[in-house]
């Protein structure tokens, strides 16, 4: 892949050093996490979608969990220390992590968020998260997902 096409996650897993697999669906017209995992010819419970949302406290956190389920919110704001989660707005988005809705990566943000991962991940061989960008996926193992941001494991989902 030509240097110019690298996103801020992969540019930041290649100056660390660690290894990755890209994967590029762009031109399936793959909108939904669903489509993605299917268009990558996955299982949805391997591809991560990464959420953002804000505690009652004003701070920000970032969640990982499967493409085909749905955060709970009550989970969320527990595994935070928070009385309450709310997702970010659309808007907030690109402002706050560099990254746009349908392209946001764990890897890469403006700021490191504390961020959490569905505890389903801690027994797959390699999860797929967004690559930074609309169509771009990147697989590797949570432990190597770790070597670049700290990663909690907790139950995430309804």
């Amino acid at each position: 892949m030509a240097k110019d096409n690298k996103t801020n996650a992969m540019r930041k897993l290649d100056s660390m050093k660690i290894s990755y697999k890209e994967h590029y669906y762009t031109d399936t017209g793959a909108v939904s996490g669903i489509e993605t995992a299917q268009a990558l010819g996955e299982d949805p419970s391997r591809v991560f979608k990464t959420l953002v949302t804000v505690g009652k406290s004003g701070a920000h956190y970032v969640f990982m969990i499967p493409v085909a389920e749905e955060l709970d919110l009550k989970k969320a704001a527990a595994a935070a220390g928070e009385k309450s989660a709310a997702m970010i707005k659309s808007k907030e988005l690109l402002p706050l992590t560099g990254y746009i809705h349908g392209g946001c990566s764990p890897i890469g943000m403006k700021k490191q968020f504390r961020t959490f991962i569905h505890h389903t991940a801690e027994s797959l061989d390699t999860i797929y998260c967004s690559g930074g960008k609309i169509g771009f996926q990147i697989e590797l193992p949570l432990s190597s997902l770790r070597k670049v941001i700290n990663v909690e494991s907790a139950d995430l989902i309804r």
